[in-house]
Parts: structure tokens; sequence; C-alpha cells
């Protein structure tokens, strides 16, 4: 269940300070476009892999979370979302004990408009630990423009999304129909949908994150 955050302002800004510290250590951007790997296969053409993750918890209705300086902003993650994003750097390498493979791209929901920001929030200290800058440029609704990027992408890829569009993303992907896929994204912060092409088929895993008490 999402929280809101205790406590405000000074507090709020070290809990964050500690939180987002690897940010400044790795000095990694988080622009909208990434510089580095070449561009991985064509939709297609070989294997893909694709990992689609919810933003972590956002406040109750009628409450605020906290941005990245520690103000109240209903659009930014509650505490228990910022501890989840903190978290999410086990899942994959090069932590220790990491159960999931190594993102070579990493997209968030974004676009031009103004929109919340708890998918890149919810990346950024990942992005920063793997040192690949986070891709915004594609906003909730663009899923079949965010599907071709993705697909272009150096592989594997993850994509950190809003829960309502994520049944567009697995349909712009052709995976809608591929056994186990749910209809929606179910009620919760705490899972990972992997998908993974295989001469031209889709094959599909659920996958528990159990980053955080409570975790189913």
């Amino acid at each position: 269940m999402p929280e809101a955050p205790a406590g405000s302002g000074p507090r709020r800004r070290s809990l964050l300070a500690a939180a987002l510290a690897p940010l400044a250590v790795a000095g990694c951007s988080t622009d909208d476009h990434p510089g580095g790997p070449a561009p991985g296969p064509q939709a297609g053409a070989e294997d893909a892999l694709v990992m689609v993750i919810r933003h972590a918890e956002k406040p109750y209705a009628g409450d605020s979370g906290w941005d990245e300086e520690g103000e109240d902003d209903p659009g930014s993650l509650a505490g228990r979302g910022w501890r989840r994003a903190e978290e999410l750097t086990r899942l994959f390498p090069p932590a220790r004990g990491s159960s999931l493979p190594r993102p070579a791209a990493v997209f968030a929901a974004g676009g031009k408009a103004a929109a919340p920001a708890r998918c890149k929030q919810t990346v950024a200290a990942l992005a920063t630990a793997l040192r690949t800058p986070v891709r915004t440029e594609f906003a909730v609704g663009a899923e079949p423009a965010l599907v071709r990027a993705a697909l272009l992408a150096p592989m594997p890829v993850l994509v950190c999304w809003e829960h309502s569009g994520i049944p567009r993303l697995v349909r712009a992907l052709g995976a809608d129909r591929v056994l186990g896929v749910p209809a929606t994204w179910p009620d919760r912060h705490d899972l990972v949908w992997m998908f993974t092409r295989r001469q031209g088929q889709w094959s599909f895993r659920e996958l528990p994150q159990h980053l955080l008490a409570g975790d189913a």
C-alpha cells in the first residue's frame, strides 16, 4: 500500500539526500536522450528482452508525496515509493545477489507535457548505478512509439510506466495474447513483467520484487 511521507522540510531533504547520494557520486545524467551504447536489434530480427515495472508507490488520495528537494508534490512518490526506488538497484547487476539481467537501456514515462514525475523518480537511482541515462521522451498514450524505440535500443530494456498504459504497451509489443499475460496491471507496485522474444515469439513471466516489508 502507498504511504505518505512523515515529517517535512529538513527531515525530508535529509532522507532524500541519503537515498539519492549515489546520483552525485556516479555523476550519471538522466537526460531524455542517451549517448552511449549502439542501437540494439531490429524488431523481429533477433531475440529481445523487455522488462516492465510500474512506478513505485504514490501518495494516498488527497495527500502529497515529495519531490527531489523534499517539497510537497502530489505528482511525486510517497515515502514508501522513495524507499522502493532506492532498493530497486538490488534487483539488477552490478548488485551482488541480483536476480534479473542488467538493463542496457532504461525508459520512463515522460513527454513534453506536464506529467507526474513518479516513473522517472522510480528508476533514477538505478539508472545512476547502471551509468545509463533515463529516456523520457515518450508520454503515456504513446506506447507504440515507445515500443519501437525500445526494440531498437540495446537489450535488455527496462520500462517504468503508468499502470493504465501498460496494457497498451503490451499490445504494442504484440504480446497481449501470450499465455499468462494479465489483461490489466494488478493493484501492486512490487512486480516485474518480463517479455522475452525468441524467433519472433514472445514468452512472459511475472516476477516479484521482494524489496520492502509487505511485498508479496
